[in-house]
This record gives structure tokens, C-alpha cells and sequence, in this order.
């Protein structure tokens, strides 16, 4: 019988935890399939796995509190063994784009502190190139977002706010995100370099230089593994 979605997301993240050893430094990712890899650890540390997490969002935070996860902070610790966390794109050369869940700074910072960083998706999550079907989420400061805004227009993106300016979308750093759309085609590495370098600009969701593990769930039941460089 064929997996749903959500069957293949859990086999991705069964298959993602057969990663972690005792003792480990976790990154916890955010998202759906990155919340069903946090159900699983805290499963595995209720019998007696010994690890530490760095969560990426507040709402792992709580969930991982929740389910027994000692947490500490990303400055406790100078490196992290392991990070695994969810995509919302993935693309031929395992280069990932992020951020549909608004948590693509944390993310950003607890990955490149990690030794390995591992991506549980489902197969509908796999492109042939980034931005296929998904906006490059862009975080931008509140002061000015507009100023922003309009510098991100005039690199060929279209753009929308984030659940609108009657009420946007807020970071767990205060920030709003602008989903930015570039024409098929596009170089998406380049104009997201671009990107983040105008002011007012904080992050963008694309992780070009990321080369992960990715754990893959099939509708077959089975998962792929792609190893990272």
C-alpha cells in the first residue's frame, strides 16, 4: 500500500534518527517533518538516549520541552555533531530552499554550526530547480520594510508581505518576511546573494552551499538516501 504524505515524512525521519548516537549535540529543525523527528527523539530520550538540542524555532522549543529534550543554547556549545531539520525544496545537487514556516535565520545559524546536517522530506518536496513551485522567503527589519521592498523589486522579484500589512507575519525575531517570485530561469544563487546584501535585508530561505544528507520518503514505503559531499 502507497504512503501518503505523512507516512512518507515519518519513514524519512525514522530513517534520519538511525543518525544520532548517544551523546550527540542535536540541531532541531522546524517544520512538519522536522516536528515528526522531534516526536521520534523524544520517544528515544524518554528510554534513555542522552543528548542535547538546539531548536531553531520557539515552537520546537516548546515542543521539544514538552517531550523531555534537554535544550540549551547555541552559545553553550561550540559545535553541534548533527542537525536535522525539514525543506521545502530540494534540487538536483541537494541545495535546499527554506523558510515556508518563517523560521530561516535560526536555521541559517544553527546549520552552519553543525558537523552534518541531515534534510527529511517527502518526495513532492523534490525539484528540478529552486523556486520551481515554492517563493524565496526573504526576512526583512520591520523599520523601513518597504524601502526593502522595493530594492527586491528592482532585482526581478515579485513580491507579497506575508499575511498582509493589516497583519503580518512576525519572526521569532520580530521580522517580517517578503516572498519574493523571480522569473523561471532565473539565476536563484546570484540574486539571492544580491539580495542579501541590500539594506534592510536580514536572510534569505535559499541554503545553495548546504550539501546535506537527504533522507527522502517515498510513496513506495522506502527511503532514498542522497550523501552529501
Amino acid at each position: 500500500m502507497a504512503l501518503d504524505q505523512v507516512g512518507q515524512k515519518e519513514a524519512a525521519a525514522r530513517r534520519a534518527l538511525e543518525e544520532v548516537r548517544d551523546g550527540m549535540a542535536l540541531g532541531l529543525g522546524s517544520g512538519s517533518t522536522a516536528e515528526v523527528f522531534v516526536r521520534l527523539l523524544g520517544d528515544r530520550v524518554r528510554a534513555g538516549l542522552r543528548v542535547i538540542g538546539v531548536p531553531t524555532s520557539e515552537a520546537t522549543a516548546d515542543l521539544a520541552r514538552r517531550l523531555g529534550i534537554p535544550l540549551v543554547d547555541r552559545d553553550e556549545v561550540p559545535a553541534l555533531d548533527l542537525d536535522v531539520d525539514g525543506a521545502d525544496e530540494v534540487d538536483p545537487e541537494g541545495r535546499l530552499l527554506k523558510g515556508l514556516g518563517g523560521a530561516l535565520l535560526r536555521e541559517k545559524i544553527v546549520a552552519s554550526a553543525a558537523r552534518r546536517l541531515v534534510v527529511v522530506v517527502d518526495e513532492s518536496k523534490l525539484v528540478g530547480r529552486l523556486g520551481e513551485r515554492a517563493a524565496l522567503p526573504v526576512e526583512v527589519v520591520r523599520f523601513g520594510w518597504r524601502r526593502a521592498e522595493a530594492a527586491l523589486r528592482a532585482c526581478g522579484a515579485s513580491t507579497a508581505l506575508r499575511g498582509g500589512p493589516a497583519d503580518p507575519f512576525l519572526t521569532d525575531g520580530g521580522n517580517l518576511i517578503l516572498d519574493c517570485r523571480f522569473p523561471a530561469g532565473a539565476d536563484l544563487p546570484a540574486l539571492a546573494a544580491r539580495c542579501k546584501a541590500l539594506v534592510g535585508v536580514v536572510e534569505h530561505g535559499l541554503f545553495p552551499a548546504a550539501r546535506p544528507t537527504v533522507c527522502i520518503g517515498r510513496a513506495s514505503g522506502d527511503v532514498e538516501v542522497r550523501r552529501g559531499a
